[in-house]
């Protein structure tokens, strides 16, 4: 039975991978759902292979970055090791990016997992490698199982693999738990429950752990408190878990804020000194000194009763979108946010919904450009019971049943199908959702907002997005100006980025104007890439003029070359590949064989990226 599902599955598999086509009916939403992200995402089916492995110094580092998650995980990985001992597995631990930190398991599996370079330190994502649990398990932050040919590449058709993510105290993704194995021994379908239950003692582990740092950490408040009457002390992720006298009296609802937020609030750092656990000899947290800043700095600054997550610097222009926003809060109306990529439209949304009377209800977000068409009224609407082969016995909420009594969050809302706008008006409108495969109407209370970088008003007089939709959601436009704009906001952004990752802010004046003219078409996510660039480069070192200017304009592709993409649509990892197989190709004088082999790439993947690339 299980070689004729196995056959089955291969069939639709291949029809895919061949003509994009998809018989919904033989496979999990989850699956389908992964496979049509790989293709839009290009992956290669007939590959699959890590390519992405950490050198052994960055290793190292992620590891060392990653050591409170090992040190909880690594117990109940080996007593999952001892129970599983008979099935000639593989375990692993992944961390939040993807990257195996800890893999170890039976000789034969560890020997056929390298020949297709999956292995510690690589990176092991769906962007990279295709469907799989692991993968998988992170982009949707659900436990999985994916069997032979359900993943999407075939250097893992032989593979069976049950991954569970484990979140931190926050409810943020930490990593994932994975035990995979070859399907020659046969399948092990009981395995997911014990890595769902390992996972979750897992993160209860890490809660245990936080509570003792926390404890470690109050150790320090006494004392301290006598000494200087603005201090504060945090934990290594910046969240305060002490305030003296004086700021708790300013703050009077402290506990959850960040160190990044009492500093916005008028304070500059006087002094900051690292904390270390007495008992393990690592960094817990910091004991910080402030100072009130100058009412001439304050001034510069945009100060409201309404909380904002982002920078808010001191433009005018962005003034102007803070006040329509605090406006908007206060009210219950649909709200549509406009503005080009990387402005910062989610984090505007999301501060318009904790400054609204339904803060305490949830934010669901939804990214409407990735959904593929066939999946996104399930996504948006949920389903019943039984609906289709694969769906849950007892059903699923969709976005808007999750975001009842709260706020939903449509990015990307151009993107939605027109087959899709009917149904997305009719609840609108009505206030109720029929799943999919139901029929009985289910009321929720939602408010609405959407966002797009794109012109909706053009898109109506072009018949992309009916004109009932549009006047449904373009009821109370807000414009997020781009950085170009508002560039006397720079400052800000570069000194909140860096304070908020633990860097020193250590430019120069000509450096500033320098930044300042150029034009950072990605906006401010184009800016934090530049500032990860930079303190990867330099590190502690103030970087020259010269060497801004050289990172700033280092990777050119011409606007004007058909094809081409833009700087800000690559990534920091893209820029830098994209650099390395040009310079391959220029020192092997283009013979594409040669810098393949340069850069320990196979020649198809090579010619795929510089197609990707334009090179």
């Amino acid at each position: 039975m299980i070689e004729r599902q196995d056959a089955l599955k291969s069939s639709v598999w291949s029809r895919f991978v061949q003509e994009g086509v998809l018989d919904e009916n033989r496979i999990s939403k989850r699956i389908s759902e992964s496979w049509y992200i790989c293709r839009q995402d290009g992956v290669d089916p007939y590959s699959g292979k890590g390519e992405k492995v950490l050198p052994q110094n960055q290793f190292l580092q992620r590891k060392n970055a990653n050591g409170q998650l090992l040190y909880a995980a690594l117990p109940f990985i080996r007593n999952l090791q001892k129970f599983f001992s008979h099935t000639k597995s593989l375990f692993l631990l992944v961390d939040s990016d993807g990257y195996v930190l800890y893999m170890d398991g039976d000789s034969i599996a560890l020997e056929k997992a390298g020949a297709i370079n999956f292995i510690e330190g690589v990176k092991w994502t769906e962007k990279e490698v295709g469907t799989n649990a692991v993968g998988t398990a992170l982009r949707t932050k659900e436990p999985i199982t994916v069997i032979g040919t359900e993943h999407y590449a075939v250097a893992s058709h032989s593979w069976g693999c049950s991954s569970s993510p484990i979140m931190n105290e926050d409810g943020q993704l930490a990593g994932a738990l994975n035990i995979s194995y070859p399907l020659e021994y046969g399948i092990h379908e009981h395995m997911l429950p014990a890595v769902v239950s390992a996972a979750y003692a897992i993160e209860q582990k890490l809660l245990a752990l936080e509570k003792d740092k926390e404890l470690e950490l109050m150790r320090y408040a006494s004392p301290f408190h006598f000494q200087a009457p603005l201090s504060l002390i945090c934990n290594e992720n910046n969240k305060v878990i002490w305030l003296s006298t004086p700021l708790q009296k300013e703050f009077s609802d402290w506990h959850g804020m960040t160190f990044s937020e009492i500093v916005k609030a008028g304070y500059a750092v006087i002094e900051k000194h690292p904390l270390y656990s007495p008992t393990q000899r690592n960094l817990i947290g910091y004991r910080i000194c402030l100072k009130k800043e100058e009412p001439s700095v304050k001034k510069c600054a945009f100060h409201s009763a309404f909380r904002f997550d982002g920078v808010s610097g001191a433009s005018e222009s962005f003034r102007t979108a803070m006040l329509q926003a605090e406006k908007a809060a206060g009210t219950n109306i649909t709200v549509h946010l406009c503005g080009e990529t990387g402005t910062g439209k989610e984090i505007m949304a999301r501060s318009i919904h904790l400054n609204s009377s339904r803060k305490d209800g949830p934010f669901i977000t939804v990214n409407c450009g990735i959904i593929p068409k066939e999946l996104i009224a399930s996504e948006l609407f949920g389903y019943a019971g039984g609906a289709f082969t694969g769906a849950k016995r007892q059903g699923h909420k969709g976005k808007f049943q999750q975001a009842h009594g709260g706020t939903l969050f449509l990015d990307e809302i151009a993107e939605i199908p027109q087959e899709m706008q009917v149904a997305l008006l009719r609840v609108l409108e009505e206030k109720k959702v029929v799943p999919v495969g139901g029929s009985k109407s289910l009321p929720v209370d939602v408010r609405v907002i959407t966002a797009t970088h794109r012109d909706l008003r053009e898109l109506v007089r072009k018949g992309v997005l009916r004109e009932d939709l549009f006047y449904r959601i373009f009821i109370y436009a807000i414009q997020l100006p781009p950085l170009r704009e508002r560039i006397e906001d720079l400052p800000f952004f570069i000194y909140h980025y860096c304070r908020k990752n633990n860097r020193p802010v250590t430019f120069s004046q000509e450096v500033m104007e320098c930044l300042q003219t150029y034009r950072w078409p990605g906006n401010i996510r184009e800016l934090q890439n530049f500032l990860d660039r930079l303190w990867i480069e330099y590190k502690n070192r103030p970087p020259t003029l010269e060497e801004i200017q050289s990172l700033l304009y280092s990777i050119d592709t011409p606007a004007h070359q058909p094809g081409s993409l833009q700087l800000n649509t690559l990534t920091y990892r893209e820029q830098i590949e994209k650099t390395k197989m040009r310079n391959a190709l220029l020192a092997v004088e283009g013979n594409v064989t040669k810098a393949a082999e340069k850069l320990n790439i196979s020649r198809s993947t090579f010619y795929r990226k510089i197609k990707k690339y334009n090179l």
